[in-house]
């Protein structure tokens, strides 16, 4: 094969090694992103939890006032019991006496309904909390694996970026431009292999005088569809 096309081949295949860690590094962060969102979740679930109990508490608390005043409204009732003159009086106080009592039948019921809201409330709180916790441990685990994949992947990628940059200088300056000029549009497919006769960039069959051009590889040879450089691969030449 000739060197030029040699040169091409690898820094091709060292540019699309570069360009594979993008997405490798991008799914090792997506892999947290399943964590984050039952994390979020559980914690919206605790806000929520929070705010429910708070309300009820509330609540409770005005619930408990107005108990308080209804007593007291009884017993201002049977005191004024023994002041009674008239009839009319008496059934006054009396209607009076049965509202008050309704509503504190009311007032109790309403704050056994608060207060089973705020234990089921507080028992679901509970549990949220020990699997958010479950789950920020298992986020922390995934971050340091994930972190130490991105180190591996960044010290890799250097490594190749590294080896591309020696190899530039000992490629022709006409030839790298030509690649680069190429590489703009065709991005890391600016280097192709040709397969039963047909442009792996393209897939296009190229003539048979193109053909035996990129089989002989003693010059560049470029697909005539599509414009991307060509070359056989060494082993299915031998084959």
């Amino acid at each position: 094969m000739n060197i030029y096309l040699k040169q091409l081949v690898q820094l091709n295949d060292y540019d699309k090694q570069i360009s594979s860690f993008e997405p490798m590094i991008l799914q090792e962060k997506q892999k947290l992103e399943t964590f984050m969102q039952t994390a979020n979740e559980l914690q919206a679930q605790i806000d929520e939890a929070y705010k429910i109990i708070d309300d009820a508490k509330s609540k409770r608390m005005k619930n408990d006032i107005h108990l308080a005043e209804l007593r007291d409204k009884l017993e201002d009732i049977a005191k004024k019991n023994s002041s009674i003159t008239s009839e009319k009086e008496l059934k006054a106080l009396q209607l009076e006496e049965e509202i008050a009592k309704e509503q504190i039948s009311f007032a109790n019921e309403e704050i056994a309904r608060l207060d089973a809201i705020v234990e089921a409330k507080e028992a679901e709180l509970a549990e949220a909390k020990e699997k958010l916790a479950a789950e920020q441990d298992e986020i922390n685990e995934m971050q340091t694996l994930i972190n130490n994949n991105i180190e591996e992947f960044n010290k890799q990628r250097a490594e190749i970026s590294e080896a591309r940059a020696e190899l530039v200088p000992k490629i022709d300056n006409k030839i790298s431009i030509f690649y680069e000029k190429i590489k703009r549009w065709a991005k890391d497919t600016a280097v192709v292999p040709v397969r039963k006769q047909a442009c792996y960039g393209c897939f296009m069959k190229i003539n048979d005088k193109t053909y035996s051009e990129v089989i002989r590889s003693e010059e560049i040879v470029t697909c005539p569809h599509c414009g991307r450089i060509l070359y056989k691969e060494e082993e299915t030449a031998q084959a």
